[in-house]
């Protein structure tokens, strides 16, 4: 996290934050825009508000995944980044990652409850910024990048895929078999990888399931043979997926105007804007949950919400979540892990499981919200006046438990409250990528490569 600003002031003297007119660029520019009519204005930041708004801001550079050797690796992410659109990957090759993390709606589907294979039960996250996180999923059942994507290639209701058919994909096209040995080495030896059924895999939770008794019939060397191309597949995904970054928001260039009292820089937001920004870090106390470069705390919370249905009401969130990544064989503990087990299994039996985790879900980010409606685990709210609605007034909230926590009160925000901080919240939108990271390449391999084998 970034290094919160120290400012020498005295205690309780007041920032004032002027958004002065730029004259001098409207006189010179004859693109400036004479209607913006929030130049000119102020508002007024205490020191300690400073200090919070410069910790949301500059973004960092991505994190490395100990887990994941290879995913700073340009090849690592070339070859991700044609898997994610790669539709080879599901069982009837009519979805990939892409399908439900499209680049065109902000990496998510627009959709209230995701939809493959079948219908899901929650909405589908953004990628922006999964780079920074530290579990993965409305519940955290992974606690790592490349084991989260892994999961949605064999869930029935998502890609229905398998890990056997991703091993025959790699072993069986040439261009895909050359980049993975370039990233990986050498595929390992899987002589019978014909002869088995292409759905097999784990179903742990029924023994009878014609998948799972093709699983538990393979020999547990050549299971491991087959899980290690299976991860490492997930490594490039997540090479890929860590390139989704949203950064260079106005807010950005706000916050560094604080640390350099540019006033051009000041001017980049407008005071609809910097009014609700002040309540963000002040009276409404978003940041509470939602602190740091990533607008997220990274934890779990209940936030009394109704479910869309009564069928889903008893989506028990991280108290299922915990035993899941515990138990998960590709968690950053396990033996597909490229990173040293002991310091990932203290983080994972650090984690306390009780009835207070019933019904939480994880705080998401908050960079491009505007962007990316609808909100919430199952996409209960259209818009960001919904969602705003929801904790001024904690309308048909669900009644409180007494072993939830306490930290949820009705805001009792005004019309123009909700107004300012939706203006606020529109300035975390961020540059758009590189184009080229939107779209599969032409081939697995990188482009100064030489031959692509499959030609």
């Amino acid at each position: 996290m970034h290094e919160p600003h120290k400012l020498d002031l005295p205690r309780g003297v007041l920032v004032v934050i002027t958004v002065l007119t730029l004259v001098w660029a409207a006189a010179t520019h004859s693109d400036a825009d004479p209607s913006n009519t929030d130049a000119g204005v102020h508002v007024e930041f205490s020191a300690a508000e400073v200090s919070r708004i410069l910790q949301q801001s500059p973004l960092p550079a991505a994190p490395h995944d100990p887990s994941n050797a290879v995913d700073t690796l340009e090849a690592t992410a070339h070859f991700g980044q044609f898997l994610f659109f790669d539709r080879r990957l599901s069982a009837n090759g009519a979805f990939s990652c892409a399908s439900c993390h499209r680049p065109d709606l902000n990496w998510t589907d627009g959709k209230q409850l995701s939809e493959g294979s079948g219908a899901g039960s929650r909405r589908t996250p953004s990628l922006w910024n999964v780079a920074y996180n530290r579990w993965y999923f409305w519940d955290g059942r992974a606690d790592t990048l490349w084991s989260q994507a892994l999961k949605p290639m064999e869930d029935r209701i998502e890609m229905n895929g398998s890990r056997v058919q991703v091993a025959f994909l790699i072993n069986s096209d040439p261009g895909l078999r050359l980049a993975y040995t370039e990233i990986f080495g050498e595929l390992p030896a899987l002589p019978r990888l014909e002869t088995i059924r292409r759905s097999a895999r784990p179903r742990l939770q029924d023994p009878t399931d014609p998948d799972q008794v093709a699983w538990a019939g393979i020999s547990k060397s050549d299971q491991e043979n087959i899980n290690r191309i299976f991860s490492n597949v997930g490594k490039a995904l997540a090479a890929y997926e860590r390139r989704i970054i949203s950064r260079d928001a106005p807010f950005d260039t706000f916050a560094e105007g604080l640390r350099s009292h540019d006033t051009a820089q000041l001017a980049s937001i407008s005071e609809s804007a910097q009014r609700g920004l002040k309540l963000f870090v002040g009276t409404a106390n978003c940041r509470q949950c939602h602190s740091g470069p990533s607008f997220s705390d990274g934890e779990f919370h209940n936030i009394r919400l109704p479910s869309l249905n009564d069928a889903l009401s008893r989506d028990a969130g991280r108290f299922n979540g915990i035993d899941a990544v515990v138990k998960d064989e590709f968690n950053s503990a396990g033996l597909y892990s490229d990173g040293k087990p002991g310091f990932f299994l203290a983080r994972l039996q650090a984690i306390r499981k009780s009835d207070h985790n019933w019904g939480e879900f994880k705080t998401p980010g908050l960079r491009n919200v505007a962007v990316r409606s609808p909100y919430m685990h199952e996409g209960q709210f259209a818009t960001l006046q919904e969602v705003l609605h929801y904790y001024s007034t904690l309308d048909e909230a669900l009644p409180p438990d007494h072993d939830q926590e306490q930290i949820l009160f009705p805001l009792n925000l005004s019309e123009e409250d909700v107004a300012d901080l939706v203006e606020f919240l529109k300035t975390l939108t961020g540059r758009p990528l590189d184009e080229k990271l939107l779209r599969q390449p032409a081939s697995p391999l990188l482009p100064d490569h030489g031959v692509d084998p499959r030609n």
